[in-house]
């Protein structure tokens, strides 16, 4: 399962999120920096309405969703990367993630807060990016000392130099480690780094409840910065995403559309962080349940299988597939079979996002 972690300044709403998030999570949320220490984690669902689709068709007894980890990472401070406010370890929990959710604080309330005494989004992004940047590139010229020595003797050493100074040289001139092109068989050298500002971002712009269903000011500057990273900008309201929780199922709607809009943010948070992450459902659907399995976009069927079971990957023969809204269209794989839209797919074939599969092997 592949985590995202939620990183921020003190104060922006990030444990607030992460509650609302996990839904019956018990991060501590409150109005002091460092409120949270050690990260907390939770699982949660992804929001596919495709599931009980299919469930309805199979006449299922069960929907598995998929699922992505979420972790919740105390908030950084200026000076994180000399270790100011515990950033050394705070940074090793970031380092652990495979994208990062960056909540800013879009939103101005008297009574909680500011560690910087004002909003300023774009400020407040640029003080995280610079922290991670910095360790970054601490790291990186450590790399390259011990690099430089090595490629005396060691060709690997001699092909993953140019790449470390491509990325410093980057990182002095203010970018991101994700701004920088690098080839497969770059990427593979500088792997073990881990490197901060490599891993891909969303910025959840956390608003008031009267400006969940337009943004503000804040919002627009924060998808300013956005823009220059080429990431994505989700509005969210942790603060009302909070009050969801404790409602009956049959009153959210009802909140929400007092508040303009069909859902709140963080379903749309959820579904953008999965997708970020290069991740693609496909389904197996039948009596026993309907399930949504995770793969990475690109994997050929045999690997898809393996996420199932390893001895599915290992005796594949074949996958009997039908795209999702094929078998919506006509009602079972009975009648989606008589119109010739089941297909029979060997160990080449990459599979789709909205795939319904039935794997066949060899044990």
């Amino acid at each position: 399962m592949l985590r995202a972690g939620i990183v921020g300044l003190p104060n922006v709403g990030k444990s607030t999120l992460f509650n609302a998030v996990v839904a019956n999570a018990k991060a501590t949320a409150a109005n002091f920096p460092f409120c949270t220490i050690e990260p907390n984690v939770g699982v949660v669902a992804v929001p596919d309405e495709r599931l009980q689709v299919l469930a309805k068709i199979s006449e299922s007894a069960e929907i598995i969703p998929a699922r992505v980890e979420f972790v919740d990472i105390a908030g950084l401070v200026k000076g994180a990367s000399q270790g100011e406010g515990l950033g050394n370890q705070f940074l090793a929990n970031i380092r652990e993630v495979d994208a990062i959710v960056h909540v800013v604080r879009c939103f101005e309330n008297d009574d909680i807060i500011h560690v910087s005494g004002s909003v300023d989004p774009v400020r407040d992004i640029e003080v995280i990016n610079l922290e991670l940047a910095l360790a970054d590139l601490s790291q990186i010229e450590k790399r390259i000392d011990r690099t430089r020595k090595q490629a005396k003797t060691s060709k690997e050493a001699q092909a993953e130099l140019p790449v470390l100074e491509k990325l410093q040289a980057a990182l002095n001139e203010g970018k991101q480690a994700r701004q920088v092109s690098l080839t497969e068989e770059e990427e593979e050298l500088i792997k073990t780094l881990g490197l901060l500002t490599r891993k891909p971002v969303i910025y959840a712009a956390n608003v008031s409840e009267d400006d969940l269903a337009t943004g503000n000011d804040w919002v627009e500057q924060v998808r300013g910065v956005a823009a220059q990273d080429n990431a994505q900008v989700v509005i969210v309201s942790a603060q009302v995403e909070s009050e969801l929780i404790d409602l009956p199922e049959d009153d959210r709607a009802e909140f929400l559309e007092s508040l303009g809009v069909t859902e709140g943010g963080l379903k749309s948070l959820i579904r953008a962080t999965y997708e970020l992450l290069g991740l693609r459902t496909y389904f197996t659907t039948g009596p026993k349940e309907t399930r949504a399995w995770t793969i990475r976009a690109g994997m050929l069927a045999p690997q898809a299988a393996g996420v199932i079971h390893t001895d599915f990957e290992r005796g594949f023969i074949r996958a009997e597939t039908v795209a999702y809204q094929d078998l919506v269209t006509n009602g079972s794989m009975t009648a989606a079979k008589e119109k010739g839209l089941v297909r029979s797919e060997g160990k080449d074939y990459t599979v789709q996002e909205g795939d319904v599969l039935l794997f066949r092997f060899n044990v």
